[in-house]
């Protein structure tokens, strides 16, 4: 299975492309937008140009696991996504993967501004990175049998 994995931001929206079947997960880049429109444009774009099955869109849950209005956003888009490409689309808490992405980017002799071009898709990686060893662990035998 193709997956693409959604860091969403009301500026800047990370994505990450991977596959279950190589495991391999990589940065594709970052929306930088505040129009829902052009945001949902680039990645309607994204979904086609990477032939994806399924989205994993990073949940943003407060560090005690509670759920602000980021999440509520979050489980809206999630919603229009699936009404409109007709894919199903997962959920991840996504809390700490942008210090993953941070800590990734640690001791590299990158600008600020490149590393603040590379954050969002860096976390968007390590979003999808969570998931496919969560689906793995969760059923070893064949990681793509949906539990």
């Amino acid at each position: 299975m193709r997956y693409l994995a959604i860091d969403h931001g009301e500026k800047r929206t990370g994505m990450a492309v991977g596959s279950d079947t190589t495991g391999i997960v990589s940065p594709i880049g970052v929306i930088v937008t505040t129009s829902d429109s052009e945001r949902m444009r680039q990645i309607a774009l994204a979904i086609a140009e990477h032939v994806i099955d399924e989205i994993v869109l990073g949940l943003p849950l407060n560090m005690d696991g509670s759920e602000g209005s980021a999440a509520q956003r979050v489980k809206g888009l999630k919603g229009f996504i699936e009404q409109r490409h007709g894919i199903p689309v997962r959920l991840m808490d996504e809390r700490l993967t942008t210090f993953a992405a941070d800590e990734q980017m640690a001791g590299k002799k990158l600008t600020r501004g490149r590393k603040k071009e590379l954050r969002d898709a860096l976390a968007a990686a390590a979003i999808l990175r969570d998931f496919l060893e969560l689906r793995e662990k969760s059923n070893p035998t064949n990681p793509t049998d949906p539990k």
